[in-house]
């Protein structure tokens, strides 16, 4: 997994770098010689949906997701396990969705031969940002959801229980 790891943060630090530097040019461009880079904003939106698909993904790899501990923290073990279990269902559908009409989105635009308005790439690259960034979400679930098993079987047998 570290490989994974490694690239992901790759993803993000290009990404990121990149849409810094298309911004701060189109910005120059803009007020030095009054020209408007159009197709910027193009590379922009698509890349800002990589950034933040990867970044999920690395924030449930982080245990970064958001949560409200408190009733949870004072959970019997059983209910702690049923609720792991339930919210790592749940995620996976929402990330098993977005990865299912994400590869549908992205066959579709090969079949019709679909193009970037301003640039006229082809469409399915920068859409396939979604697929991708799903399937990272739902491998980094897996792994948090067998990491906190793991968790919560380590903590019941050494008898850690909250009150």
């Amino acid at each position: 997994m570290k490989i994974l790891n490694y690239v992901e943060e790759g993803i993000l630090f290009l990404t990121f770098l990149t849409m810094t530097i298309i911004a701060f040019s189109n910005i120059v461009s803009r007020n030095v010689a009054s020209i408007s880079l159009s197709f910027t904003e193009e590379i922009t939106i698509n890349l800002f949906v990589l950034l933040t698909f990867v970044g999920t993904a690395v924030g449930v790899r982080r245990f970064g997701h958001l949560g409200f501990t408190l009733i949870f923290d004072h959970m019997n073990p059983l209910f702690r396990k049923v609720f792991i279990v339930f919210s790592s269902l749940m995620s996976l559908f929402l990330f098993g969705v977005l990865l299912w009409y994400g590869l549908q989105m992205v066959m579709f635009q090969m079949d019709i031969g679909q193009k970037t308005p301003s640039l006229g790439w082809p469409q399915w690259i920068l859409s396939s940002a979604l697929p991708i960034g799903a399937f990272l979400c739902v491998v980094r679930t897996i792994q948090v959801f067998i990491e906190e098993m793991k968790l919560e079987m380590h903590s019941h047998s050494k008898g850690d229980e909250t009150i």
